[in-house]
């Protein structure tokens, strides 16, 4: 008898389980795919809970490719984890493999799903909620970065396409304005000169990566706060979960991503700028968790423009926001008519404080260096 009436009986003999079912649960933290937490039972007592997922398809239009980064990357993590003494079950997801020894099954009605462990007694966080916190994050990213050092990046399948190519971005925003799909052009104009006028920036690391200055590296590509599991005990981030981004790109990105999100006063849609400020606080608390794991393992160039990174990364954001909402709120869910345009807006003040500060930024990540000997 099925006991989980939320799942068709098919899936629950298209994966590998132990023991018999127990209780199922469904996880309404993510957006994009419907999550469940299974709880089997073996004989003897002993329960293990695993984590089954549909993916959006509609989001991730490669999922077969999108899984052998998964897989590629997890198996690459458990070996170089097992070494070092520690636990991969505990330290990396593992992807459970179907009945047919696929990282995958798909359904009669043409539905994708894929099966995790279960990593126990552990947290997320969903927003910053001290430098701490934020620093714990950083050193589970850094130490995720570092890990995956020597991976062949360029194995990896670019699920999405131009994601982080600020040139690319920029070519689209330059389109959206001049098509103006929405008409809204008008009620923008100092914003989108703002981003205009920083075209240059836009090349920077495009350019330095083409003539090989910045090593091609394994990118997560999300690194939210939500996507570090922290240990109940010891408030240790030990597992970077959420691995659907995985892609080949610049360990800058994913670094000056964390810093546009977690290095913000205000939520990301705030409507009062007067709220929204860049904090050299968490900026330095987050640089410090992520050197301290990571340093080794980058360049000088990388660690060198780290700050510009975190500028770019919050521009990039910027203009994708203030380009959906030029062509009409195509891509970004929305909750009312100016939503993204506030977003925009946000982003943009904290561009244009990271610009007054850049200095300090610069002056934190030299003095990290000299605490690190990196």
């Amino acid at each position: 008898m099925n006991k989980f009436k939320e799942i068709p009986d098919e899936i629950l003999t298209a994966f590998v389980f132990e023991g018999e079912p127990v209780s199922a649960e469904r996880i309404t933290d993510g957006h994009i795919n419907n999550t469940f937490a299974l709880t089997f039972e073996s004989e003897g007592g002993n329960k293990r809970k695993y984590l089954l997922q549909e993916l959006n398809t509609n989001v991730f239009r490669q999922p077969e490719a999108l899984m052998n980064n998964v897989v590629g990357v997890t198996e690459f993590l458990r070996k170089k984890i097992t070494a070092a003494g520690g636990d991969p079950e505990r330290e990396c997801l593992t992807v459970i493999p179907s009945a047919d020894s696929k990282p995958y099954y798909i359904s009669k009605d043409g539905k994708f799903w894929r099966c995790f462990n279960f990593i126990e007694n552990t947290y997320t966080l969903q927003r910053v909620e001290s430098a701490e916190s934020f620093a714990a994050s950083a050193r589970a990213f850094g130490n995720f970065q570092c890990l995956l050092a020597d991976y062949p990046a360029e194995t990896l399948a670019e699920t999405i396409p131009n994601f982080h190519n600020t040139v690319s971005r920029f070519a689209d925003f330059k389109k959206a304005v001049e098509d103006n799909l929405s008409g809204r052009a008008d009620n923008c104009r100092e914003e989108i000169k703002f981003i205009l006028s920083r075209e240059s920036d836009c090349s920077v690391l495009v350019d330095m990566t083409a003539k090989g200055e910045l090593p091609l590296r394994v990118t997560h590509n999300d690194t939210k706060l939500n996507n570090v599991m922290f240990d109940n005990e010891t408030g240790v981030g030990i597992c970077v979960v959420d691995l659907d981004t995985v892609m080949p790109g610049l360990a800058l990105y994913d670094f000056g991503d964390s810093i546009r999100f977690g290095a913000s006063t205000a939520a990301e849609d705030e409507p009062d700028l007067e709220k929204v400020h860049f904090s050299p606080e968490y900026f330095e608390a987050y640089t410090d968790g992520f050197l301290s794991t990571a340093g080794r393992a980058l360049t000088d160039n990388e660690i060198k423009y780290l700050p510009f990174s975190s500028k770019l990364m919050t521009l990039e954001c910027g203009m994708r926001f203030l380009g959906d909402y030029i062509n009409g709120d195509t891509y970004f869910k929305t909750d009312y008519p100016e939503h993204n345009l506030v977003r925009a807006r946000t982003q943009l003040k904290l561009v244009s404080e990271m610009e007054d500060k850049m200095q300090i930024m610069t002056d934190t990540v030299s003095r990290i260096r000299i605490k690190y000997g990196i």
